[in-house]
């Protein structure tokens, strides 16, 4: 397989693209470390392609504290454009195709129908404005791209929401959960197969793309769900979004609809539940 490298290998879907290369066996793919790929420093960044020489670059690497980023603002803009934008520049130079990850956070999530490709992207927060700012970055450096937009990820790595819920579950007697946001889970394992799909594919059908699991849910079933199938007894309240106020607004409604991406690919999506399932097994077996 072509030489892959992953910027933000530690994060989240980094660790996920890490675990399913190794268990297809994918050797020609490198993982560095921040310090010898930090996306903000473009020394570093030639020094790693004259290095690697890579053929694909994923882009793992972002800002997602979303309600920090209401503060942190021009840290977010660094990270989440000029990071996407030197990437971009360093994979035109070496002759590289890029893989960016993106975010439903684009949308403003007013509308109750999924989100193709082709609608109007406008964020809500700063997180996803400066998501969205990276996309238009890249895409304006580099014809040869995969933006993947996804949301609402978990797997057994890093932080995300059902760990916090397994870990709270376990801790309290009752948790207050929002009901009405709505979206669909990705198991970050799901999208690391797809990403890596698209490569072993050699796929040149570049441009932006939608994956998150199938099916759609709210924050609080997401949460009686993890409950129910790791047999946690903890007392779940729906909330509204006015009970829980954050910095950031977050859409109310984001999900994506992921007809090109299946079709161009030719692949299936599992459904996000019987993902949630594969996913809380891994973990109460580690």
């Amino acid at each position: 397989m072509s030489k892959i490298i992953v910027f933000g290998a530690s994060g989240q879907l980094g660790q996920c693209i890490k675990n399913v290369a190794a268990s297809k066996q994918i050797s020609d793919i490198v993982f560095p470390e921040e310090a010898e790929a930090n996306i903000l420093d473009i020394d570093v960044l030639q020094q790693v392609f004259k290095k690697y020489k890579p053929v694909y670059a994923i882009n793992c690497a972002a800002y997602t504290a979303v309600d920090k980023a209401e503060e942190e603002t021009d840290l977010a803009a660094r990270v989440n454009v000029a990071g996407a934008e030197n990437l971009a520049n360093l994979c035109k130079q070496h002759g590289a195709i890029l893989i960016h990850i993106s975010t439903d956070f684009v949308f403003k999530g007013d509308k109750s129908t999924p989100r193709i490709e082709t609608d109007a992207a406008e964020p809500i927060s700063v997180y996803g404005q400066t998501k969205l700012d990276g996309e238009k970055a890249v895409a304006a450096i580099l014809n040869q791209h995969f933006i993947i937009r996804t949301g609402w990820l978990y797997s057994e790595y890093a932080n995300n929401f059902a760990k916090t819920m397994l870990k709270l579950g376990a801790e309290r007697d009752e948790l207050r959960i929002i009901a009405d946001q709505v979206g669909t889970p990705t198991y970050a394992i799901d999208l690391a197969e797809f990403i890596l799909h698209i490569i072993s594919v050699d796929s040149k059908a570049y441009g932006t793309y939608h994956y998150s699991n199938e099916g759609v849910t709210s924050w609080f079933d997401f949460a009686r769900a993890i409950f129910d199938i790791s047999g946690t007894y903890v007392k779940a309240i729906p909330i509204r979004t006015d009970e829980y106020p954050t910095k950031a607004t977050r859409p109310a409604y984001s999900v994506m609809d992921k007809s090109k991406a299946k079709q161009t690919f030719n692949i299936e999506i599992p459904y996000w539940r019987d993902s949630l399932i594969t996913c809380i097994s891994r973990l109460q077996n580690l």
